[in-house]
């Protein structure tokens, strides 16, 4: 086999063998990109700070005495 035509095979190997191994770290990556998204998610919620508490609005007097003033509507 001449020489040129030899260094021309493993160039074209060595090329073929670079973007098989691309393409399988690829597949690799998308296959683990539902795990990867799961794992994110579980790690931002346990380093979040918890979320700030909402105080009740104000009410006229609240619950308290609240059947009373139900009862003493007219028209009931």
């Amino acid at each position: 086999m001449p020489v040129i035509v030899e260094v021309f095979v493993v160039v074209v190997v060595m090329l073929g063998a670079f973007f098989g191994v691309f393409l399988l770290v690829f597949l690799l990556a998308m296959a683990m990109l539902p795990v990867e998204k799961t794992l994110s998610k579980v790690v931002w919620e346990m380093t979040a700070p918890p979320p700030p508490k909402r105080k009740a609005p104000a009410q006229e007097g609240g619950f308290k005495g609240f059947s009373q003033k139900q009862q003493q509507k007219p028209g009931r």
